[in-house]
């Protein structure tokens, strides 16, 4: 596995490398009527280690496609040929097909609120703007085949981290220390970033990722994002290190950044 640095010049695994695994064997489906695009995702797509990726460019074609076989991620378009990517989805949705079920991915041009909200309601689990960069595009599938896993595993199920157990149901964050476990204090937002890094279990989680799913409150994406994030990653770590100092030093801290614009939270069960 390849290294990459965290901030504090450490050097980590890098957490890109290693969804070469989670992505082994899976199929995604593209459809995408830009040849030159159709081109750069699918290459990246199994570069990273998917198996296949099936393109179209038409909605009927992907559409028949999908009724006919599974896949493990629906990547579409919203403006194509024929059927638009969300008309697609929705038939796709309506039906008993093989795909039926697969998580999708909307990446369009079309980028305002109200299309967003038209995507979501229309079946899709994640809406991406074009154009879009490698890192964001990988974290976001990523994300989506963590969800179906997590389908099979009862609702609202402790997740362990080394000696860190966060229990969503109660939304505590406790560690386990010789005299019994610990209650690490945390804010909602510091509490629900926890959250969304803990559950990822070591794969990269993007920093508009994050925006989207912890400042919930805000309906808009503001230019200085990254640095909202980053200021409140650098208190969060802070406290973390303040609450847990059995851990010592070479683990701290427990966030850990990868490659430009991810986070990551320490894998402690194999520390």
């Amino acid at each position: 596995m390849t290294e990459t640095m965290d901030q504090a010049g450490v050097a980590i695994d890098d957490p890109f490398a290693a969804l070469a695994e989670v992505f082994a064997g899976r199929r995604a489906l593209l459809l995408e009527d830009d040849p030159a695009l159709a081109d750069h995702v699918s290459d990246r797509l199994l570069r990273a280690g998917f198996a296949a990726v099936d393109r179209f460019e038409a909605g009927e074609q992907a559409l028949e496609a999908a009724l006919a076989r599974p896949y493990d991620i629906l990547i579409l378009d919203r403006l194509t040929k024929g059927l638009d990517g969300l008309e697609t989805l929705k038939r796709l949705r309506e039906s008993s097909g093989a795909a039926s079920d697969a998580p999708a991915l909307m990446l369009t041009a079309l980028t305002g609120e109200r299309q967003r909200v038209e995507g979501l309601l229309g079946g899709a689990d994640d809406y991406l703007s074009k154009p879009v960069g490698d890192e964001e595009l990988l974290a976001r599938i990523a994300a989506q085949l963590r969800r179906v896993a997590r389908r099979a595993r009862p609702a609202n199920s402790d997740l362990l981290n080394g000696p860190f157990r966060l229990s969503p149901g109660a939304r505590t964050l406790k560690l386990k220390t010789a005299e019994g476990e610990r209650l690490i204090d945390l804010s909602p937002l510091e509490f629900a970033i926890v959250s969304e890094l803990m559950t990822a279990r070591g794969q990269p989680v993007t920093k508009t990722m994050l925006w989207d799913r912890c400042w919930v409150e805000w309906t808009f994406l503001p230019d200085n994002f990254v640095n909202i994030i980053d200021a409140r990653i650098s208190a969060l770590r802070r406290r973390l290190k303040e609450q847990s100092p059995e851990l010592g030093e070479d683990l701290h801290p427990l966030i850990v950044s990868a490659r430009s614009q991810s986070l990551v939270f320490r894998d402690l069960d194999a520390a």
